[in-house]
């Protein structure tokens, strides 16, 4: 288990509760992240709870949520500055289909990569670090995850070549703020609950290592 409790907030929440193995976020409205692509707006006022470091890791959480409005998001999140970050949660959309996905932003601009599903209240995600680059995963069961997307950060710089080669540690390398984030793009608040905080070394292996 992780310890929450030192995390650093980006955007800190009117309400929020924070111990040892539980983070809550209770979001307050016309929060979100999204810079330029397609829509034209910039928003980035969305809290966020994160460590940071320089290695590589494999973060694993459970989140819970009861979602009250278009949009409502919780998940986790990689956030270097304003211009360059990642997330991935389920966003509510309508009572028949939510969208599970992830926003990757390099240099200013969003992409949102989405599969539509049936909105659960819980799941689980895995983020792992290797390097520059980054696999999320996704669970309904805490028990096998799927994956949702491997992307790179372009400000973390370029995939080193050994990376291919074999699975040792990488060397030491630019550190990365992450953690977990909520946020609610119109006029609605719900809280979101992470447990099972789970911070470990990378199991995310090399490509010829698989």
């Amino acid at each position: 288990m992780v310890d929450f409790t030192s995390a650093k907030w980006l955007h800190e929440p009117r309400n929020s509760e924070v111990t040892k193995g539980i983070v809550s976020i209770t979001t307050d409205p016309e929060t979100d992240l999204w810079q330029r692509s397609y829509y034209g707006f910039r928003n980035d006022n969305a809290p966020a709870l994160q460590l940071e470091t320089s290695e590589n890791f494999t973060f694993t959480t459970k989140v819970q949520f009861d979602y009250q409005a278009q949009f409502d998001q919780c998940g986790l999140i990689i956030y270097l500055d304003s211009e360059n970050w990642f997330k991935a949660s389920i966003e509510y959309e309508n009572e028949e289909y939510s969208r599970l996905g992830s926003v990757v932003t390099n240099l200013g601009y969003s992409d949102w990569a989405t599969t539509d599903i049936p909105l659960p209240n819980e799941i689980w995600y895995r983020l792992s670090r290797r390097g520059p680059d980054f696999l999320i995963e996704a669970s309904f069961d805490g028990q096998t995850f799927k994956q949702m997307r491997i992307f790179h950060l372009h400000q973390l710089g370029e995939t080193t070549a050994d990376m291919g080669k074999s699975n040792p540690p990488l060397p030491a390398q630019t550190p990365v703020t992450f953690g977990v984030y909520a946020c609610s793009p119109l006029q609605s608040s719900f809280t979101a609950r992470f447990t099972e905080l789970n911070l470990e070394p990378c199991k995310w292996l090399a490509h010829d290592a698989v």
